[in-house]
């Protein structure tokens, strides 16, 4: 986002006919956009607020089909042509962005550099070697290790060869920009809030604007739709992120991924004149879990400590969500779906997914069926693969959904107990309200019921955010919508005298 200019695509007025209409500017929304105008479909893109602004504006760029220990997962769950299925998918797109990338000319810092999933305990070693095994059976060109260029010691890891980094942002401003040439449309500040599965299909925004289509792709991460129960399929989770500039002879020179410590992913980006950002994730955690500052902390601790940076250039926190089986939806929306398409629940692995989700989402809206359809269509049911993971979220949503209801509201009695930067959910006059006190010391009051299904959301210390725990929609301040699936601001809320 700092090293790329602001966006400014007019919001959609009035009424417009298209072929395609997709929701959503991140990664998949604009590279299914983009493969859509370039066989000839006329596509607009429908986006709440900027295009590559969103979860895509603030990712880590890993483009790989090492998505942690996943194939030994896939070929032990399922089989080994799913397992190989996945990886095929996976090393297409990114085949495709190297190869897009080119004949556009775009300079988006694509570097080919190998993937790492490692383990420090020796008590894990033997994952590794699995992983290592089912890998290389699903075609990936892996091999175990058990040194990296990493300043500290592994235990063992799963190497990938040639998989990529690169800048996302770059990349897809130049398929925006490509994609209007073309004669697409992109639409910002215009979000949808109403779906009709007609003869054509008829989107409303919230200004009162509205689309008929042919085929509507739902490409806003977490579907602002929901007609074939994944709400109660996904889970959403936030994972924080620091960066530091470094010298470019301390690169580790890869990609780095352990679930140990709650996750610790390490890359770097170039960053001009020698150097490189060193960019850490970790701490990950469900929305509206408090202590979001504290996990700070502990990030940057661990990255001061392992890489001897002095000071931190940026921090941000990025939300994905997760699927049962740990493979993406992607295919018709539900079992009734003609022309009404869903691309979501990339497991934390956003980039190639989400060019894969594009690549076949405008094959199946062309008539084609490309060889892992079956694999990702949202309409599957795999009962022991999903039942524990299934059964584990959905009754975690009820105990919040009911819990907080019923237990104390808040650590604060009234909103004169709020420090300034300090939000919390307070009842006044028996009503739940959101209430935030600003660094000047004025107070902001909203309705603390998330208008998605109306659990109630949480203060994020760090971020200052309103988090819902259920299904991850997140709020600002002052009430408005900062992330889906929420479509609707959090009502404001008089305090009376306070």
């Amino acid at each position: 986002m700092d090293s790329t200019a602001a966006t400014s695509f007019p919001a959609l007025a009035g009424e417009l006919d298209v072929d395609v209409a997709v929701i959503g500017g991140g990664i998949a929304g604009l590279c299914a956009a983009w493969e859509l105008t370039r066989a000839g479909q006329r596509v607009a893109v429908l986006e709440a607020d900027r295009v590559a602004a969103g979860v895509t504006g603030y990712t880590t760029a890993k483009l790989t089909a090492q998505h942690g220990l996943i194939y030994a997962h896939l070929r032990s769950t399922f089989d080994a042509e799913t397992a190989r299925l996945h990886a095929a998918a996976q090393l297409d797109a990114i085949e495709h962005v190297a190869t897009t990338a080119e004949q556009l000319g775009v300079d988006c810092d694509l570097e080919r550099l190998p993937a790492y999933t490692y383990v420090t305990s020796p008590e894990r070693v033997d994952e590794i070697r699995a992983e290592v095994e089912a890998a290389a059976e699903a075609g990936l060109p892996a091999t175990l290790v058990t040194g990296t260029d990493l300043p500290y010691a592994v235990a063992a890891a799963i190497r990938v060869e040639r998989q990529a980094q690169f800048h996302p942002r770059r990349y897809l401003l130049a398929l925006a920009a490509d994609l209007a040439a073309r004669g697409g449309q992109i639409f910002e500040r215009t979000r949808v809030v109403d779906l009709d599965e007609g003869d054509p299909c008829r989107l409303t925004t919230e200004s009162g604007a509205t689309v008929r289509a042919r085929d509507v792709v739902v490409a806003t991460h977490y579907p602002i739709f929901d007609r074939a129960g994944l709400f109660t399929r996904l889970v959403p989770r936030r994972e924080l992120v620091v960066a530091a500039v470094i010298d470019a002879d301390r690169d580790p020179g890869g990609m780095y991924l352990t679930t140990e410590q709650n996750t610790r992913s390490v890359r770097t980006a170039p960053y001009g004149d020698g150097r490189r950002l060193l960019i850490v994730t970790g701490e990950h955690f469900k929305p509206g879990t408090p202590g979001v500052q504290r996990r700070f902390e502990t990030l940057a601790a661990w990255t001061r400590d392992r890489f001897g940076v002095d000071s931190l250039a940026y921090h941000w926190a990025a939300q994905d969500n997760t699927t049962a089986d740990r493979m993406p939806y992607v295919g018709p929306l539900h079992l009734g779906a003609d022309h009404v398409y869903v691309a979501t629940g990339f497991n934390a692995w956003g980039m190639s997914n989400g060019v894969m989700a594009a690549r076949l989402l405008a094959a199946l809206i062309d008539g084609r069926e490309l060889p892992w359809a079956r694999l990702y269509d949202p309409r599957r049911l795999h009962p022991v693969a999903e039942g524990p993971a299934f059964v584990k979220a959905n009754l975690s949503v009820a105990r919040r959904f009911v819990g907080d209801r019923i237990r104390p509201t808040s650590h604060a009695d009234s909103p004169a107990d709020l420090a300034p930067g300090a939000g919390a959910v307070i009842r006044v006059e028996g009503r739940r309200c959101a209430v935030y006190r600003d660094e000047a010391g004025a107070l902001h009051a909203v309705s603390a019921t998330c208008t998605h299904l109306g659990c109630v959301v949480a203060f994020n210390d760090a971020e200052r955010t309103w988090d819902c725990p259920c299904h991850g929609s997140r709020f600002g301040v002052d009430g408005s919508v900062l992330q889906g699936p929420a479509t609707e601001p959090l009502p404001p809320r008089s305090l009376g005298d306070e």
